[in-house]
């Protein structure tokens, strides 16, 4: 999960072009997907993600709302903030892409095997070309 300050700005950006993009899940649209995003996942229905990175998406929030941090707010000010930072915006452009292929597949599913309105591509492969490689995988 080492990134540059620049590559930081992009993902988020791209996340939230993606977010806000006419026509898009809403944020409460996203927010209630979720449970089903993981339950899908963890039944082995969906295979636009793993079980493993949404363990890692529940380990960021964890690491963001902990008071315990690897660089301490508290002694070093903006520079404690930096490491909450990467992370936040880790959390969000991961759950917006998440989301966004996990809807596509949700509204596809039953169709023609969960590819309709990706061009034939499974919604892994349309996560990949939406995000144009910025959100870490």
């Amino acid at each position: 999960m080492a990134m540059t300050r620049p590559g930081v700005l992009r993902t988020l950006l791209g996340a939230l072009r993606i977010a806000v993009r006419p026509g898009s899940p809403s944020l409460a649209e996203r927010l209630r997907a979720v449970p089903r995003l993981v339950g899908a996942t963890a039944r082995g229905r969906y295979h636009g993600t793993t079980v493993g990175r949404l363990v890692l998406v529940a380990v960021g929030v964890a690491y963001v709302v902990s008071p315990v941090d690897l660089v301490p707010e508290a002694l070093l000010g903006l520079f404690g903030l930096a490491d909450d930072a990467v992370v936040a915006s880790w959390i969000v452009a991961a759950l917006v892409t998440e989301t966004e292929a996990f809807l596509a597949w949700e509204q596809s599913e039953g169709s023609d095997g969960g590819t309709a309105g990706t061009g034939g591509r499974s919604s892994r492969e349309a996560r990949h070309e939406t995000v144009q490689g910025h959100v870490v995988r």
